[in-house]
């Protein structure tokens, strides 16, 4: 990790809900307006903003994974329209970053909010260990 990484540092990324992205048992393509941005989707940008925010303060060989997500999604938000996520970097113990999440669309200033955890990891070290556990796997072990 670069000594850039500290508490304080912000992200703001603005996302288009698309079809791709939202529930599915509500809206038709008759009418799509119950079709509304799904949580776990909502989850999945989230992680992706953060991890991107990372990413500009590791070194070459480092990456992030998520360990832990406490996210209420509040309000809907409508197919098309967007959503705006803000993360903040909160604490950093070790490799553990942990991060205060926002988000918001144009009608309302709070369709979601929590936190996010990720963990700094070696690539290369990563890879490694998932080999091994797959080669147990395989083993029926």
């Amino acid at each position: 990790m670069k000594n850039t990484l500290t508490a304080g540092l912000r992200i703001t990324r603005k996302i288009t809900v698309d079809h791709a992205r939202t529930i599915d048992f509500l809206g038709t393509a008759a009418d799509e307006s119950a079709m509304v941005y799904a949580t776990p989707a909502l989850i999945q940008d989230i992680e992706a903003t953060c991890r991107d925010l990372l990413l500009e303060h590791l070194d070459a060989e480092e990456d992030s994974l998520g360990t832990e997500v406490n996210i209420k999604h509040l309000a809907p938000t409508l197919l098309g329209m967007w959503a705006e996520i803000s993360a903040e970097v909160t604490e950093i113990k070790g490799r553990a970053v942990s991060f205060s999440i926002t988000v918001r669309d144009p009608v309302d200033d709070a369709v979601a909010s929590g936190t996010h955890q990720r963990f700094v990891i070696d690539v290369q070290s990563t890879l490694e260990r998932l080999r091994k556990k797959a080669d147990k796997f395989g083993q029926g072990a």
